[in-house]
């Protein structure tokens, strides 16, 4: 990896981290009291280090945000839902954004899905039992408005760096 690619990815690390700490600030659970709802901003960073850089500085980026997370919050357990999920939500947006069908938003509202659906196979590792399932649905309709919402914000950042050297493409 270059110097420029492996700033690039770390400039992108940081960026997430600092959206997912700001997301904190958010009272989410004031309009949606459900446990686990989250906006997932980061997933903006890492929708966009898949179309500009390629999926797998996108998983360096992802796995350096989970880890370093983890590790500022201090809460080993953090790392199993933010992995699990993260990489799901990777996986399926890298098979997503290659359809010619879809566009960033359909992109982002599967990567919000997949997303849920690792955080609840974290909680049933965690939980030693199938109980969260019943949770999923619940999930899986919140990320038809996160998902839509962080590829609404993702395709405005796409917009803003159209002529940069950025974008691959």
């Amino acid at each position: 990896m270059k110097t420029r690619e492996l700033t690039r990815c770390a400039l992108l690390t940081a960026m997430a981290l600092g959206l997912s700490y700001l997301e904190n600030f958010f009272p989410l659970s004031a309009a949606i009291p459900l446990p686990g709802v989250k906006l997932g901003l980061a997933n903006i960073v890492t929708l966009f280090a898949l179309y500009a850089l390629g999926p797998g500085q996108a998983l360096l980026i992802l796995l350096a945000r989970c880890l370093l997370g983890a590790m500022f919050a201090g809460n080993a357990n953090a790392l199993l839902f933010s992995l699990l999920g993260g990489l799901g939500a990777l996986v399926v947006m890298a098979l997503l954004s290659r359809s010619r069908r879809l566009s960033v938003y359909g992109v982002s509202t599967g990567g919000a899905a997949a997303h849920n659906c690792g955080q609840i196979l974290a909680a049933m590792l965690t939980l030693g039992g199938t109980g969260p399932l019943y949770y999923l649905p619940v999930l899986l309709g919140v990320s038809l408005f996160t998902g839509g919402l962080t590829g609404f914000l993702t395709a405005c950042l796409f917009r803003a760096l159209a002529h940069t050297h950025l974008m691959k493409g």
